[in-house]
């Protein structure tokens, strides 16, 4: 793996993070909220889901 990949894949990270409440900062906000109203098993599993998701969707695009 080369560092820049790292780097760059981070930045990338905090750019679509950042367009959510840069678009919409109440929506941004209920969308929170509603998260904070949430079991934590829900929410972990959620974010199992997504990591899972992520991590196939690398692997068809780095090969």
């Amino acid at each position: 793996m080369n560092w820049s990949d790292f780097w760059a894949a981070l930045a990338l990270v905090m750019v679509l993070e950042g367009l959510i409440p840069f678009i919409s900062p109440r929506g941004y906000k209920n969308m929170v909220t509603q998260m904070a109203a949430m079991p934590e098993h829900t929410l972990r599993n959620v974010g199992l889901v997504l990591l899972i998701m992520g991590l196939v969707f690398l692997y068809f695009v780095r090969g």
